[in-house]
């Protein structure tokens, strides 16, 4: 099977713009961390700290009430937002050359960074392990979910086969 090139361009600029828009929102929120320090710091901290949680005693002693701890983990979530919005913006620009083999796979790692990020690190560790659920104040929850879905959409299109050029498909052409 073939792919036309209306498709082949479909796909691609779908997936640059993608990569495009999440490229957009990490480097603004790197940026906004870094520029506005202290504002998420407290989140970090508050989350971590489990202060505005139901404070059940069987979950508490999860909590992390170092702020040289709480510290630690805000830059390095902020390091990894950073080195993200690079990848993306790299694979974006890669999508703009057209370039699509190496935009797949450099924009796939950057995608696979935010999933991490937002799945891994907000949704299941900060969500779960430090229940931040249950907290109405410092509850980042549902903005990561948005980006986790975002993300995962971003990488199902990035990865359809049809914007593929493989050897299948260029043979027949």
């Amino acid at each position: 099977m073939t792919t036309t090139p209306t498709r082949t361009t479909g796909l691609s600029l779908a997936a640059g713009v993608l990569t495009g828009i999440l490229a957009l929102y990490i480097a603004l929120v790197a940026l906004g961390n870094i520029t506005d320090f202290g504002t998420n710091q407290q989140f970090v901290r508050h989350v971590l700290a489990m202060d505005t949680t139901f404070k059940d005693s069987d979950l508490m002693w999860r909590a992390i009430t170092s702020t040289a701890l709480e510290d630690t983990a805000y830059v390095a979530i902020i390091v990894w937002e950073t080195v993200a919005a690079l990848v993306l913006v790299w694979g974006t620009c890669l999508w703009a050359r057209r370039d699509h083999d190496l935009a797949r796979r450099v924009s796939t790692y950057g995608l696979l960074m935010l999933l991490l990020l937002f799945g891994a690190g907000f949704i299941a560790i900060g969500g779960e392990w430090f229940a931040m659920w249950q907290s109405k104040t410092w509850n980042g929850l549902d903005a990561a979910t948005r980006i986790l879905t975002l993300s995962g959409v971003a990488l199902i299109v990035n990865q359809l086969p049809g914007g593929r050029r493989d050897a299948d498909a260029t043979a027949t052409t």
